[in-house]
């Protein structure tokens, strides 16, 4: 089952385990059982750290990983075999007392819970935010006693995907009840539980000398090159990863020939967090001002943060099309990305809003898992290259409309059709869908400047050939700037040129 290459990583894992576990099998005559009991034997006869014993469990086939004595409260219904093998072998590190990669902050706050918790994460083995929240909730489970957490394969549990009508993954349960949908961090999991925001500690009381706002590509490689530099640096965002967590394949990462978004921001953090840079998670930026020779900035949660420049490098997000029907069925129904809610459209009639490259891209996905993929674009013709163009054409179970205006999307819990208008005829035509998936572009996220800063019509704030802005000692990077292009090594470009530029800011000022 698994190939020689997989081998070889998974025994350098196996090496590292503290100490001995157990997988506790819940298995019956089935198929499902079968392969997952291939997979584990496979494991098994790589190391004698690893036992396999038979448990009845509440699903069948599952397993959970165990230390010799008491459980661990990580069980896996399925295979976690494409994304989640990361998953996989974090937890059977973890489990067998190597302990998580997060803060002592954070896992007195996870030991501090005193709730019986029982999470499900149905996930998809293609989606690449899933691995984030199973990990997440494993190292509460870990951590926790009173904390247990299944992550359960859609694929293999499809009855229970159709009877919760499951139709965006990953998708938590908590005690039966749903808890959340898409992609959380460990802080914002923990802040839904308890209550209260997760505080990540700095020495508030000394200016920063570059203060980075944002957590993808830019802003990371804006901190690095600031921290390079010895002076104090500091970096507050929501969260790690930007929108390049979205991003399943990258071929145009120069001297990579191939990553995933997830492992390129993974390997970027992992950068990040090696040079002495103040990581403030968890965080929202509400204003930024500029008093004297320095900056006030203002967290959602109250702290106040000074700096002596600053650097903004917030990203954008997916645009909205702003009808009727698309708040209302977000996550039921409506989705933005294919590679995770693909699958959960198998054999479904779909609708893709867009007919740029990112909308082409996921018709030509989702043309193989759905029964029929419509695509929607506004103008007279596709904007996508001309070779996706070719593929799209090769595929018959796709039509193409163009000239459409998406009007409403409908239904009663979940969406059930879209309406459109033939710009040519004016006249509303309607669609039998399961599905909308919406890829019309990006928009900076730069409301919450207001009018600090000058910005072209879009949104997006002017910045020189050093990354600064109209305000002296403010700098941007990105894709929340005017940069012609938007890609991640554009990015990563602008960041490093804002840090540039705001050390050459400090030294002459």
């Amino acid at each position: 089952m698994l190939d020689k290459e997989t081998k070889q990583n998974l025994a350098h894992y196996l090496e590292m385990l503290e100490s001995p576990v157990i997988f506790s099998t819940s298995t019956d005559d089935s198929n499902d059982s079968r392969k997952l009991l291939e997979f584990l034997n496979e494991i098994a006869q790589m190391t004698e750290k690893v036992t396999i014993e038979e448990k009845k469990l509440s699903r069948t086939p599952s397993f959970e990983i165990n230390p010799l004595n008491g459980t661990s409260g990580i069980a896996f219904a399925g295979i976690p075999l494409g994304h989640e093998f990361s998953s996989f072998l974090l937890a059977l590190l973890q489990v067998s007392g190597r302990p998580p990669k997060i803060t002592d902050s954070l896992t007195q706050q996870i030991k501090q819970i005193q709730q019986d918790l029982y999470f499900e994460t149905y996930v998809s083995l293609t989606c690449h935010n899933c691995p984030d929240v199973v990990q997440a909730l494993n190292i509460l489970s870990v951590l926790n006693p009173t904390i247990h957490h299944t992550m359960i394969e859609g694929g293999m549990y499809q009855n229970e995907i159709t009877e919760k009508q499951v139709l965006a993954v990953p998708t938590v349960y908590l005690n039966g009840q749903e808890f959340a949908s898409g992609r959380m961090t460990l802080e914002q999991i923990i802040e839904q539980i308890t209550g209260s925001q997760t505080v990540t500690p700095s020495s508030e009381s000394t200016p920063y000398d570059v203060l980075v706002i944002g957590g993808g590509p830019a802003a990371s490689s804006a901190a690095i090159y600031a921290a390079r530099k010895g002076i104090r640096t500091g970096l507050v965002a929501d969260s790690l990863g930007g929108q390049v967590i979205e991003t399943l394949g990258i071929e145009n990462m120069i001297g990579t020939p191939y990553t995933e978004g997830p492992q390129l921001m993974k390997q970027v953090e992992e950068h990040l967090r090696s040079y002495p840079v103040d990581i403030m998670t968890n965080q929202l930026v509400t204003s930024l001002q500029k008093q004297n020779d320095s900056f006030a900035v203002s967290l959602k949660s109250g702290r106040k943060l000074t700096t002596k420049t600053a650097i903004i490098a917030t990203g954008a997000r997916w645009r909205s099309i702003n009808v009727p029907g698309e708040k209302e069925f977000k996550n039921k129904g409506i989705a933005y990305c294919p590679h995770c809610d693909g699958p959960l459209f198998t054999g479904k009639d779909v609708a893709v809003i867009g007919g740029g490259n990112s909308g082409i891209e996921a018709a030509i996905d989702l043309a193989g898992l759905a029964n029929h993929v419509y695509v929607l674009e506004f103008l007279s013709e596709l904007k996508a290259d001309k070779i996706l163009q070719d593929k799209l054409a090769t595929l018959s179970n796709v039509t193409i409309l163009l000239n459409a205006e998406t009007q409403e999307i409908t239904g009663t819990t979940y969406v059930d059709s879209i309406t459109y208008k033939d710009r040519t005829t004016g006249e509303n035509q309607t669609l039998d869908v399961a599905g909308v998936f919406i890829l019309i572009g990006l928009v900076p996220n730069t409301e919450w400047l207001s009018a600090l800063l000058e910005m072209n019509e879009r949104g997006e704030i002017i910045v020189d050939l050093h990354g600064e802005t109209s305000i002296k000692g403010l700098f941007a990077a990105g894709d929340c700037t005017n940069s012609s292009y938007k890609q991640i090594i554009i990015s990563m470009g602008s960041g490093a040129t804002a840090a540039l530029g705001a050390f050459d800011y400090l030294m002459r000022n």
